[in-house]
């Protein structure tokens, strides 16, 4: 409904949580809009979000480095068709630090409490900070919360124990017995990293992995020099890879009976019986689930590293840890010197543990207390004029988040303007069509492959996939301009 109400100032003032990818983009593409009275709010140190926590060994991504870009700014610069992790965190500070961004975050401020109260976001955050906005945009990423297992014994461990994503860079592992808990590509990327340094490696699997053996080819000076030379080459070739990996697995992941996602999985078997010889490994290394079901693993040199003379593969499950290492349920010790727990994140916090408290004290833990759901991952019906970045159910398990976030973004951009151009004072989506919205999402998503039987982070509390259902190409479509028919305006 539109109400009455208007008169909000021409420029709102606005404050981003979080200076990641996402937080990047927000405060850039506000600059552009002209929306200059922003201010980010970011807990650590510098830019960077997930790829400046993530700086373990083998680091990198699993979507091409020139989709894997800004669409306004493109890197010529990229060393490898995937990107390892330092780079993508050297672009991200560049291209903060080139638009300006930097002088805008306020570091090592933590936002513990966001209130609307009387028409505006009260925010506070860590060292007495407080500030009043009539917009939030929660940049808050997804990947930043690691997940601790849930393991006996696991504060007795004698020797040095990490989460991957607070990986601790003063421990040398040259010729140390090194144990990995865990087989996503975090684990994955590391064994291939460390199994030439490490004196023992031992991997302990609970689930094996469908891995897409993908090469990784380096760009020439001569490619980079034409990327330098042409800068539409390099918006040509991420539109390209944009559609292509559209095509060919966003799509195909959301129809279980697609026949790209049976080619998937047929590359899949073939990347394991071609190169793993033991007839008993390979055994132990094989699926009984759907490829893609979890999250696909991209890697060219897996295989070899887990058959290495110094590793080994445990697929015996963990009992307890120790002071000298892990015990799995038949008895056994293994002994080790380093734990790394490769054990993933909490991807259902979104903007928790910030205390949010909506319209008429609404809380965001009680609106979910059933699971975390936004109209169109972006709005929440009683938390008006707060925005989020890739918030729940949208395509976070298959495609580039930065394309997803610039869709998203101007998206919200276009809500925003119906504050300054004064037609409303606060907006979010209502209940009825953030209901809608969840309902066909829930049917549509026992269609994708992530409802296929297998146990992934893709699945909420109820096993339901939790993640956008349709194809990318109906993303883009929603993306591209509002209902306001679904949005209470006042």
């Amino acid at each position: 409904m539109e109400g009455n109400n208007a008169g909000t100032p021409a420029k709102p003032r606005i404050a981003i949580i979080g200076a990641g990818m996402a937080g990047i983009l927000s405060a850039i593409r506000l600059g552009d809009a002209g929306l200059d009275d922003f201010v980010l709010y970011e807990k650590a140190d510098r830019v960077g979000g997930t790829w400046r926590e993530n700086r373990y060994p083998g680091v990198g991504c699993d979507v091409p480095s020139h989709l894997y870009s800004y669409s306004f700014a493109p890197n010529p610069e990229w060393s490898h068709y995937f990107s390892p992790g330092h780079e993508i965190q050297a672009y991200f500070e560049d291209v903060s630090a080139r638009h300006g961004v930097d002088a805008r975050v306020r570091f090592g401020t933590e936002v513990t409490r966001l209130a609307f109260e009387e028409g505006y976001w009260n925010l506070e955050a860590s060292g007495g900070v407080r500030d009043r906005a009539d917009v939030v945009i929660a940049a808050t990423g997804v990947l930043h919360h690691p997940s601790y297992p849930d393991i006996e014994g696991l504060d007795s461990f004698g020797g040095e124990m990490f989460h991957t994503a607070r990986w601790d860079s003063s421990v040398d592992l040259e010729g140390k017995r090194v144990g990995i808990i865990g087989t996503g590509s975090s684990a994955v990327q590391i064994v291939s990293a460390i199994v030439d340094t490490a004196g023992e490696l031992a991997l302990f699997q609970r689930t094996p992995q469908w891995i897409l053996g993908l090469e990784n080819p380096a760009y020439s000076e001569e490619d980079k020099e034409r990327f330098r030379a042409d800068p539409d080459l390099m918006r040509g070739l991420h539109e390209s890879l944009s559609q292509t990996f559209a095509d060919n697995f966003a799509n195909a992941v959301v129809d279980a009976d697609s026949t790209q996602l049976k080619l998937i999985e047929q590359l899949c078997l073939v990347n394991l019986e071609t190169n793993v010889t033991d007839p008993e490994l390979r055994e132990r290394l094989r699926p009984d689930y759907r490829a893609a079901c979890k999250r696909l693993v991209i890697s060219p040199d897996f295989y070899s590293a887990i058959q290495r003379p110094n590793a080994r593969l445990v697929t015996e499950g963990i009992d307890r840890i120790e002071a000298a290492g892990i015990r799995t349920r038949d008895g056994v010790l293994h002994k080790v010197d380093v734990i790394v727990l490769a054990t993933g994140f909490r991807v259902d916090r979104f903007m928790r543990p910030i205390e949010v408290t909506g319209r008429n004290g609404v809380r965001l833990e009680d609106a979910w207390a059933k699971r975390p759901t936004a109209y169109l991952s972006i709005s929440i019906p009683d938390f008006p004029n707060l925005f989020m970045l890739n918030g729940p159910n949208g395509p976070v398990g298959n495609f580039s988040l930065i394309e997803v976030a610039e869709l998203q973004f101007s998206y919200i951009l276009r809500l925003v303007d119906e504050i300054v151009q004064g037609r409303c004072r606060e907006i979010c989506a209502t209940p009825e069509a953030t209901e809608r919205f969840d309902a066909d999402r829930i049917e549509a998503a026992s269609r994708t492959v992530w409802a296929t039987g297998c146990r992934s982070w893709y699945l909420d509390g109820d096993g339901v996939p939790a993640v956008w259902p349709w194809s990318f190409d109906r993303f883009r479509e929603e993306m591209s301009r509002p209902d306001l028919e679904d949005y209470e305006r006042v």
